[in-house]
């Protein structure tokens, strides 16, 4: 974070007592009409909501949402202040669309930040040594994390093994043994890469020695994913947030390997399929409608996040925060004959059922034909592969309503495949369609 005034030390101090107030629980309704008559006022300075009306809580609720269709596409009329404004500048990843500029002042860095490090406090106690493994390019979060450390008074440091000239898989090797990490923050997909080359060169009893927590972020996990790369590195490992570059930070984990909403700085509401929107439940599922409380530079009122959720999963880690669990984006759903596959319904089968280091899936433009390609782990028994595909197939049946045509295995699939996603679109790079069969 960039503290270098009494003003932003000041302001840093004032979220760290409020979120530390109104974080791990759900707010009173009098602190949420305090934070959003705050944010209608900024809103009302952006092309996007010119000529809102005196603010109400009746008239917030009367609002319509905003799409997040059209926030991408018009990033410019939500903007409250300049980019010569701005702390730092970044854009999204662009995997689901164009990029999205996204400047943030120093008030959006430091609510966003505090509001992530006294969520992760317990899981970031003292003595950590915290290696990042995420990009810091354009994208805020690898910076997300540095500032976490920073303000909890962590040490650090942050390697992306994809960074040309500076940092390749040999120089954190290298890194590893020097610094002895114990807490890694990583994308599935580089965390599944990383095992995988450790294990190749007979490195990863040493290398995980002291690790004993690896922190996902940046793309879809699945429980078994993270059961598997927990036995490899004998770690605890946890989905370590929810947001969007867009939106900030909205959900955080905890100890339990729960994510849960990051209410001292987000107001939640959930929409129906026939877009009714109401107040957060206690239970039931719905899309996501987020209203940042703190952003300064880009302000958005009930935003359609486009992501189905479930809540109502009880969590004794105490945090009192309502748990979701993400389902996942509808538009992002692949249909191969009637089924509708999303990445983490296929994950769920794939790391589930097979000791897969990596999948591809293949289908015809009309998807009428599916074909799934496994990555065979390091040390592997060709013998029983038949066994694990019909194993695979009846979970496909049950979980996706989808039987494949054909599974094959093969020793190595492309590294865009699971490199992570500040490298990939999972729908551009595990899925692929090819030529009608013959």
């Amino acid at each position: 974070m960039i503290i270098n005034s009494s003003d932003r030390l000041r302001l840093m101090e004032q979220a760290g007592n409020e979120i530390r107030e109104q974080q791990r629980r759900l707010p009173e309704k009098d602190f949420y009409l305090r934070k959003l008559a705050e944010t209608w006022r900024r809103a009302g300075q952006t092309e996007a909501y010119d000529g809102l009306p005196a603010y109400s809580f009746a008239r917030f609720e009367e609002l319509g949402t905003t799409s997040k269709r059209h926030l991408k596409e018009n990033p410019h009329e939500f903007l409250a202040a300049s980019v010569d404004a701005a702390a730092k500048y970044y854009e999204t990843t662009g995997t689901t669309g164009l990029p999205t500029p996204t400047p943030r002042l120093a008030e959006d860095i430091i609510w966003n930040t505090v509001s992530v490090a006294e969520a992760w406090r317990d899981l970031l106690p003292e003595n950590e040594r915290v290696l990042i493994m995420l990009p810091s390019d354009i994208v805020p979060v690898a910076d997300l994390i540095v500032g976490v450390c920073e303000y909890l008074g962590r040490p650090h440091t942050r390697a992306y093994p994809f960074a040309t000239g500076i940092s390749d898989w040999d120089r954190l090797i290298g890194l590893c043994r020097s610094f002895r990490p114990t807490t890694v923050f990583a994308a599935p997909g580089v965390a599944l890469q990383f095992s995988r080359l450790v294990k190749q060169r007979g490195l990863l009893a040493e290398l995980s020695a002291d690790v004993h927590r690896m922190m996902l972020l940046g793309e879809v996990s699945t429980a078994p994913f993270r059961t598997r790369l927990g036995r490899w590195w004998d770690a605890s490992v946890l989905d370590a947030s929810y947001g969007s570059t867009e939106t900030g930070t909205l959900a955080a984990g905890c100890t339990r390997d729960r994510l849960h909403l990051l209410t001292a700085t987000n107001y939640f509401e959930l929409a129906d399929d026939d877009g009714t929107v109401r107040p957060l439940p206690e239970s039931g599922t719905g899309r996501l409608v987020v209203t940042p409380l703190n952003l300064h530079a880009r302000c958005v009122l009930r935003l359609d996040t486009g992501d189905d959720v479930r809540m109502g999963a009880h969590c004794g880690c105490g945090d009192d925060a309502p748990v979701i669990e993400v389902v996942g984006r509808g538009s992002d759903a692949v249909a191969v004959r009637g089924a509708k596959l999303t990445v983490r319904a296929v994950e769920e089968v794939v790391y589930g059922e097979t000791e897969a280091t990596g999948y591809l899936m293949e289908t015809d433009a009309p998807g009428a034909f599916a074909r799934l390609i496994l990555e065979r782990d390091v040390h592997w028994d060709r013998a029983g592969e038949a066994t694990m595909a019909d194993r695979l197939q009846h979970s496909s049946r049950e979980v996706l309503g989808l039987e494949w045509d054909e599974v094959l295995f093969v020793n190595q699939l492309p590294a865009s495949t699971k490199s992570g996603a500040s490298q990939k679109s999972w729908k551009r790079s595990n899925f692929r369609v090819v030529g009608a069969r013959g």
